[in-house]
């Protein structure tokens, strides 16, 4: 069967939407432990595995393309953005925490529209940690799971969540090492002149 060559770039597309679906869902009720907090809690859950599934169907079928590069990590920031910010407003989560991803994310996000039409900046696998590592640190956030398992899981998720702001640090330092590297290999390469 042949997959469609947009459906990767599709699927990122509805990651992007379900963002505010989120949000609103998250915040509608203050925060309460009601079913919008798990139906919040879900649709970020399964919106952020989507991050997988579009890069492995793209891959498999040989249909990368530059905007999926593009719009994929953009998709992923946008949707844990919305979650830290989300987090914060109902004082779940320090607004510092919150304050330093966007930072991170803002940064390299507008870093890349600037090089696009020199060269696309893909994910690198650091950032693809720091993802996975927000995304398990923001669902367990999101799950109001203390009122299931007991207060403990408090403790689990302060763990995931400093691992995740870490990551996050580590990665926008890496980024920005990788593209000084890159463009020092792309000047020494670049024809006399030019």
């Amino acid at each position: 069967m042949t997959v469609p060559r947009q459906l990767p770039n599709a699927i990122t597309i509805v990651r992007i939407l379900c963002a505010p679906v989120f949000l609103w869902m998250l915040l509608a009720d203050g925060g309460a432990d009601g079913a919008l907090r798990w139906g919040a809690a879900a649709l970020f859950i399964v919106a952020i595995a989507t991050d997988g599934i579009d890069g492995h169907i793209a891959r498999r079928n040989d249909i990368v393309t530059d905007l999926g590069k593009l719009l994929d990590p953009i998709a992923d920031k946008v949707l844990t953005g919305c979650a830290f910010v989300g987090l914060s407003i109902l004082a779940e989560l320090p607004w510092w925490v919150t304050a330093i991803v966007l930072v991170r994310e803002l940064g390299i996000t507008v870093y890349r529209l600037m090089v696009v039409s020199d060269h696309v900046l893909a994910a690198a696998w650091m950032g693809k940690l720091k993802t996975v590592a927000q995304a398990v640190a923001l669902s367990l956030a999101l799950l109001p799971l203390a009122s299931l398992v007991g207060d403990w899981i408090g403790w689990v998720n302060t763990v995931t969540m400093w691992i995740a702001v870490i990551l996050t640090i580590a990665s926008g330092i890496d980024y920005v090492v990788s593209e000084v590297r890159g463009r020092r290999t792309r000047a020494k390469g670049a024809p006399h002149g030019a």
